[in-house]
């Protein structure tokens, strides 16, 4: 008897049963999830899914911004910032499935380099002031900026003045979200990047694809890309975008205050600024050929 085994591999010692119940019940939670599509995984893939989607963007023949156009808002970066474009920053938190699948407000934006028409960049230029669509955008005039119907929800770029317990994550500095519904919080204007040339153009339209400055009307504070503050988001790398002017010696708005507001090449080649050399595009002066504009 002293060489007969009491103990095999194959017997189930402790709290055996409960341990199996356990395991089968994770399993059976698991497998109800997966089914549901309520999987982190199956989630993160329906979000880019859908807002990673391709959009259309305007075309503008005359050269000019309107009211109604889809644009993307481009910052040409700098030092230590890529080139990027204001962009939803939205995660799986961020979603609603009732009555249909959409992002939910409030949500953040964040400059990413993924310089692609998508849901997630495009925004509308909307009229606050009763401007038919179509007609011009000129320098210092009001508007909105929302984003597409569907799954962004038309949801509108909104700034307030900072404060302890509402401002940007990062840099602590004026925060820009996206919000339900317009409002004087969701009204920008847009002046001439040259401080010298600024008060010539008022009033004139507007062009696409060339540098100009996104000032909130309500804080006067331009929109801004924070190169040295980084987010980490389910899109990878990416900036913190906030309502803040950053001037020079010269009392100029620096570079991550510049953004460009890009329309479709009219030849059906994609993105106008990406079928032009970089520089062109960030170098353009506006030239005052024919004071007499007009719409």
């Amino acid at each position: 008897m002293t060489h007969v085994k009491t103990y095999r591999t194959n017997v189930r010692i402790g709290n055996w049963n409960e341990d199996l119940r356990l395991e089968e019940d994770a399993k059976r939670e698991y497998l109800e999830k997966k089914e549901r599509g309520e999987l982190t995984a199956q989630k993160v893939d329906f979000l880019k899914q859908n807002i990673l989607r391709p959009v259309n963007l305007t075309v503008t023949n005359d050269g000019w911004l309107h009211f109604g156009d889809v644009v993307m808002l481009v910052n040409m970066g700098g030092e230590n910032r890529e080139c990027s474009a204001v962009s939803i920053n939205a995660d799986i938190n961020c979603l609603t499935k009732t009555p249909s699948p959409a992002i939910q407000a409030p949500c953040g934006v964040s400059a990413g380099s993924g310089i692609q028409a998508c849901t997630r960049t495009a925004f509308i230029i909307t009229s606050v002031d009763g401007s038919p669509d179509g007609s011009s955008l000129h320098f210092e005039q009001s508007f909105a900026l929302k984003t597409t119907s569907g799954f962004a929800r038309g949801l509108y770029l909104t700034s307030d003045l900072q404060s302890f317990e509402k401002c940007a994550k990062k840099s602590r500095l004026q925060e820009v979200s996206l919000e339900d519904g317009s409002s004087f919080l969701s009204w920008w204007k847009i002046v001439h990047f040259d401080p010298q040339e600024r008060l010539e153009y008022e009033g004139h339209p507007v062009p696409a694809n060339v540098k100009v400055l996104i000032i909130h009307c309500k804080t006067n504070r331009a929109l801004a890309a924070l190169g040295d503050q980084v987010l980490w988001t389910t899109y990878g790398k990416e900036y913190e975008v906030t309502a803040h002017t950053f001037l020079d010696s010269h009392k100029a708005e620096q570079d991550s205050n510049h953004w460009i507001l890009c329309t479709s090449d009219p030849a059906g080649d994609g993105l106008l600024l990406l079928n032009h050399p970089p520089s062109a595009a960030n170098n353009v002066e506006l030239t005052q050929t024919d004071p007499g504009i007009s719409i």
